[in-house]
């Protein structure tokens, strides 16, 4: 019989096979079974169990010291840190005030008209509405702000989490693949949310609020009323509210004219190439806002910036860079120590299978695990199981990742699946069938729209239909 291995981590124990392993593969194998039970576990801060390859890749000899600590700040980071200086900019000047009522008195208010006893966030609710109306509208108002949040946050490379690890693991794991950028990824996506946001009105729509359609009352001319006063009493755009969006509206142009593929971007401009990135544009213009005044003023004494670095401190997620650091730090593990290339063998069972049912069977998978374990986790752990899968069978990694990287975001049937449904959970005015019941056919669709996307102009746009010469970086797919 082959030996057996027992670990027992934090109460939990695992048993494998490794004779099949080499002392540094078995070693890699144990960092990430022990940082995976914390992540699933949440025993410790997402951020703290990050940390553990920094101090248990050294002293099992997988890495040096030294080579970790460099994972954990890559080009992602300082992408995210300029990105965090706008945000911070226009939190502090309300300019997401601003523009979210001008779009609701655009819009319409007739959704917003509820009972005054919507703001209590008890689980009661025998007693808390006039109508039965007004209750499933609150409750398909509440999850479809969830639901939006995580669909915008799908269009840019930047909106969530996920696609910021996706990125950096892509550029670090790939490094001569120069087909993902903030261009690309809209093109691939801006569709997808278009058509999901379409989707899942109607699915909301119907699901509680059926199909009759009603005329304008006098609450809602009330609540109309209501929101023009709040947007009265903003006054007029600030000095500080057109630099911050001038800078806004100029970072997202940068990115996407560095490198629009069909055209040559402003980046070819420059004789040396690939110095420039999506975060040389965010840091630079993030860093204007620390020097322009917040106000005209001769007096140089007086002249505060538009943004303090107290102001950026309070916004940029600390917890989120190290968490990602840690994905790559366990990335890279498992390409030195060999792991990566161990489970790709493994994978050799699925190559009877066509390439889009792989990418099926990956996004099935990751969509049920990421319901009961945080985003930043779940593909965190699956990346690199991913891309060494993808390598061994020859798919092109952009095939199965982009796909798998969008479903997990659609973890929508559970509060703890992200936090916007956290924050809804937390009102009261949802129950958890609700957000099952709702949350899968947002799944569903999502599952549906992102498949058909992949196969249809996501062929085109990365070439999926071939296996590119930047994919051949493992030593089984150099066999092969």
């Amino acid at each position: 019989m082959s030996p057996m291995n027992t670990f027992t981590i934090g109460g939990m124990t695992a048993t494998c096979n490794l004779s099949a392993f080499s002392l540094q593969e078995a070693s890699c194998a144990y960092v990430l079974i022990v940082t995976a039970v914390y992540w699933v576990s949440e025993a410790v801060p997402l951020g703290a169990a990050a940390l553990i390859p920094a101090f248990l890749y050294p002293l099992f000899g997988v890495m040096k010291s030294s080579e970790v600590a460099a994972e954990y700040f890559k080009n992602t980071t300082l992408l995210l840190m300029g990105v965090i200086c706008v945000a911070a900019s226009v939190e502090k000047w309300n300019l997401h005030k601003r523009i979210a009522l001008r779009m609701v008195m655009m819009a319409g208010a007739q959704i917003l008209v509820l009972s005054p006893q919507l703001s209590e966030p008890d689980l009661s609710t025998k007693y808390r509405y006039q109508s039965r109306h007004d209750h499933m509208v609150c409750k398909c108002l509440s999850l479809s702000i969830s639901y939006a949040a995580t669909i915008g946050g799908l269009t840019t490379i930047i909106g969530t989490s996920t696609s910021l690890i996706f990125l950096e693991h892509f550029n670090n794991h790939y490094p001569n693949a120069e087909v993902v950028n903030f261009g690309t990824w809209f093109l691939f996506s801006f569709p997808i949310s278009l058509i999901m946001l379409v989707l899942t009105w109607f699915w909301m729509h119907w699901l509680f609020l059926g199909c009759n359609k009603k005329k304008k009352t006098k609450r809602e001319e009330m609540s109309e009323k209501r929101i023009q006063e709040e947007y009265k009493k903003l006054g007029n755009v600030s000095y500080p509210e057109m630099v911050t969006g001038f800078l806004f509206i100029l970072m997202t142009l940068l990115w996407f004219t560095r490198e629009p593929g069909f055209v040559p971007g402003w980046s070819s401009f420059f004789e040396k190439k690939g110095y420039r990135t999506d975060a040389t544009v965010s840091v630079f213009l993030g860093f204007l806002l620390f020097l322009i005044p917040a106000k005209k003023s001769t007096d140089i004494n007086a002249l505060d910036p538009i943004i303090t670095w107290k102001d950026f401190q309070k916004t940029m997620p600390w917890e989120i860079v190290v968490l990602v650091g840690g994905g790559y730090a366990l990335a890279a593990g498992c390409k030195t120590s060999g792991l990566s290339t161990w489970i790709g063998r493994q994978m050799l069972s699925l190559s009877s299978l066509p390439y889009w049912a792989v990418t099926l069977l990956a996004c099935i998978l990751v969509s049920l695990v990421t319901e009961f374990v945080s985003n930043p986790a779940t593909i965190t752990i699956f990346l690199p199981i991913l891309c060494s899968m993808s390598e061994t069978l020859l798919i092109n990694p952009l095939y199965t990742l982009i796909p798998v990287t969008m479903c997990i975001s659609f973890a929508v049937m559970l509060p703890v699946g992200n936090p916007p449904n956290a924050i809804v959970f937390s009102y009261g005015h949802c129950q958890i069938k609700d957000m099952v019941k709702a949350g899968l056919g947002v799944n569903l669709i999502g599952l549906a729209v992102v498949m058909v996307a992949i196969n249809t102009w996501g062929i085109r746009l990365f070439q999926l239909n071939t296996f590119p010469e930047w994919a051949a970086v493992s030593n089984i797919t150099s066999q092969i």
